[in-house]
């Protein structure tokens, strides 16, 4: 390689290097305001130092006095002439201009514009004179008579031969975290580390994927045609017995008996060779087999990026825009060394960076708020990752607000999303899941942040694009969390097959919750759906077949069923017989058949020749919840007249749509002597009645209630959000009649109650 080569394969590695080395040190930057600023500051010193000698080396003279004038700033901050938040914002902004003179060779060696202004800009925070431009270049001979030292490192990018560098001048600091760390590398050094990667396309990971799927295959086909020749010899072996019995009850001639008895030698040499044969193939196709098994997960592993290459970039994120509206915010990240598939990592970042602007604009308070509400002045956003068998685990939380529900279906009428009916029957969890809907915000105008209705509607459709799910839980006034469900790698997957007619279809281990035989016993019918009870609770039972519109269906008194989750729903889903379970090669629908159909992710090829379509959940379950659904608008079989009783307007608005949404008539009152009082002037065929409420609560008014003649025989159902067993206990023992929790009360619950009663 001529000088000028090197020069310029040092100048892409420097590129390369540097991006990792800047967000290093604006991680250390934004940690200059913590605890632990001390030991930030001399991170981001050597870095910093780093920088500038390898900058000087390459005549990239820009990037070497911006460098020493951050340098400046920097000691200036722990000598306490300059304040800590200027400097904080100083450092972060010459770290965007750095990064601009990256992709500016030309500006990176003579300087811009934009690049002197942050140089006095630093200089004046600093009190220093500014640096020169025009460090020393290096000479051409220098370059080359470095001993070079083979730094390389994998990358997302375009493929490369082994690019050597040579060491810098400057004090070295340990090399950036390699984006294809894994599991295997632990326990040595980060200099050892880079001395044992290399720089891989992406693409050649995916063709090698693809290839350990398809050489398991081949050598599972290898194992049947080992049984199968098995099998041959073994029917040869009794054929030769046979032959061997029968010559033993013929009189054959003294002159062919030498001839019979040679031919019943050869037939036990080759009955014990065949043996011999058939044992040793077998071993050396169980010993492939686990080899290929083994290449397929290394495969997998190498595919597996650190999330801490996109978790990096989000404290600077979170900083600018809590600082954008006057918050303040810690963000919290914990266990991001876990590995995810490479293909996955700009949905995942994606997903993260839009509940990433949601906490912050709309989940965390201003401080003033906060400090009204007891919490601490600065909210707190936490980012936990933790594996969970073949899935990957991402939780978002924060200590905010939370969500109101009856906010939310108020938006989602402003909107003209929905109806005042429809948003009314919905339960909190339903409303709370109202904002992944496409268009769906509460904010009454736009702003840079949020207000378009676009975002929360990203996360979940990039997520269940790789067979995830979204999960919410959140507590009013204590704060959301978000937790993201995802299989690690997309290669290859584990799933279970089972057989529709003659064909073959997969489903993701991950989201088979059980398998199982439905007994005529265990069948039931809500609201007009089909359901199964799956550990006590009723659970909707669907034809697989008939879903996807083809073969296949309910053939027998007990047919089997897959028992699949995805996120908070379950469904049983009928077949006609189990397959097996195994780890297969997902490839991408090919042809004009299968490309864009619904409910299908993939395809794998199997040992026998047969093609397996493999399913996609989250499709199947949004059907599955689109068939269960019951019409809640019509009326209902029979018309009741309803008392409703609860000292909340709101709770009484809310309750009274529900029932109303289910065709009955409403009476209110405002508490339990108001409601006492009603059911003594008035007929009604159900009360509802909350516990806690002035004059008379409750407990109190059912008790009443039930020992009124006239009175006793009306049903009455207590809605209260006290949710223990005790409270349930005490509920009983005053004689309600069921007893439903208002933070799960949805319109099926309340229809399926009342229609118990009534």
């Amino acid at each position: 390689m001529d000088t000028e080569s090197l020069k310029k394969s040092l100048l892409s590695k420097f590129q390369e290097v540097s991006a990792d080395r800047l967000q290093k040190i604006q991680l250390g930057i934004l940690d200059l305001e913590k605890p632990t600023a001390d030991q930030a500051a001399d991170e981001v010193a050597r870095e910093l130092h780093t920088m500038k000698g390898e900058a000087r080396m390459l005549g990239l003279a820009a990037i070497g006095q911006l460098a020493h004038a951050a340098e400046d700033v920097l000691r200036a901050e722990r000598d306490g002439r300059a304040a800590t938040e200027v400097a904080t914002d100083l450092l972060l902004r010459a770290c965007d201009t750095i990064s601009d003179l990256l992709e500016d060779t030309e500006g990176a060696q003579s300087g811009t514009p934009a690049s002197q202004e942050m140089v006095e800009a630093l200089t004046a925070a600093s009190g220093h004179a500014p640096p020169a431009i025009g460090g020393a270049r290096p000479s051409q001979t220098a370059i080359a008579v470095v001993p070079a030292v083979p730094v390389v490192e994998a990358t997302l990018e375009e493929p490369a031969e082994p690019v050597y560098v040579p060491p810098p001048a400057a004090a070295v600091s340990p090399p950036p975290r390699a984006r294809a760390e894994h599991a295997h590398e632990e326990g040595h050094s980060p200099k050892a580390l880079a001395d044992r990667s290399i720089r891989v396309n992406v693409e050649v990971l995916d063709s090698l994927g693809l290839l350990a799927g398809d050489l398991l295959v081949e050598s599972a086909r290898g194992r049947l045609r080992a049984s199968e020749a098995e099998a041959l010899l073994q029917r040869f072996s009794r054929l030769g017995d046979r032959f061997l019995k029968l010559a033993e009850h013929l009189a054959v001639p003294n002159s062919l008996r030498n001839d019979l008895e040679r031919i019943e030698g050869d037939l036990h040499m080759l009955r014990d060779d065949a043996f011999r044969f058939v044992r040793r193939n077998g071993d050396g196709i169980e010993t492939l087999h686990g080899n290929l098994s083994m290449m397929a997960d290394h495969v997998a592993e190498a595919r597996l990026v650190p999330l801490s290459t996109v978790f990096d970039a989000f404290p600077r994120a979170v900083r600018d825009i809590a600082r954008a509206q006057s918050k303040d915010v810690d963000l919290v990240i914990e266990n991001a060394d876990l590995g995810v598939d490479r293909s996955m990592l700009a949905d995942v970042r994606d997903a993260l960076v839009h509940l990433l602007r949601n906490g912050v604009d709309h989940g965390l308070e201003t401080p003033d708020e906060r400090r009204m509400l007891g919490k601490p002045a600065a909210g707190r956003l936490r980012i936990r990752v933790r594996a969970d068998g073949d899935m990957l685990s991402i939780e978002v939380d924060d200590d905010g607000r939370g969500m109101d529900p009856q906010k939310l279906r108020e938006a989602a009428v402003r909107k003209g999303l929905l109806t005042e009916s429809q948003a009314a029957a919905l339960s909190e969890r339903e409303a709370m899941e109202l904002i992944f809907r496409a268009g769906f915000s509460t904010r009454h105008e736009i702003t840079d942040i949020s207000g378009r209705g676009v975002g929360m509607d990203v996360v979940k459709k990039k997520v269940e694009s790789l067979g995830g799910s979204v999960g919410i839980v959140s507590r009013l006034g204590r704060g959301s969390a978000f937790t993201l469900r995802l299989p690690q790698s997309l290669a290859l997957m584990k799933v279970l097959l089972v057989r529709l007619g003659d064909d073959v279809y997969g489903m993701p281990a991950a989201d088979v919750v059980a398998v199982m035989r439905v007994k005529p016993e265990d069948r039931m019918e809500v609201f007009g759906t089909l359901a199964v009870k799956h550990r006590g609770k009723p659970t909707a039972l669907v034809g697989l077949g008939p879903l996807l519109g083809v073969n296949g269906g309910n053939r027998f008194d007990k047919p089997p069923a897959v028992v699949v989750r995805h996120g908070d729903d379950l469904a049983a889903l009928v077949v006609d017989g189990f397959v097996d379970e195994r780890e297969v090669a997902v490839k991408p629908c090919g042809g004009e058949f299968l490309k864009g159909a619904a409910f299908i992710a993939g395809t794998a090829a199997l040992e026998d020749g047969r093609i397996a379509v493999l399913l996609h959940v989250p499709d199947i379950m949004t059907e599955v919840r689109r068939m269960a659904r019951p019409v809640t608008q019509g009326q209902a079989a029979k018309r009741l007249r309803v008392l409703l009783v609860d000292d909340s307007p709101i709770a009484r608005a809310t309750e009274s749509a529900l029932v109303k949404a289910l065709g009955h008539t409403v009476d209110e009152a405002q508490d339990g002597e108001e409601g006492y009082l009603k059911a003594q002037s008035q007929q009604y065929d159900l009360i509802l009645s909350d516990v806690q409420m002035p004059r008379l609560d409750g407990f109190s008014l059912t008790r009443r209630l039930k020992s009124t003649v006239g009175l006793s025989r009306i049903p009455v159902i207590i809605l209260s959000s006290l949710a223990s067993p005790e409270d349930r206990r005490r509920g009983a023992e005053a004689g309600a009649d069921a007893y439903l929790v208002k933070g799960e009360l949805g319109v099926e619950s309340l229809a399926q109650t009342i229609d118990r009663l009534t």
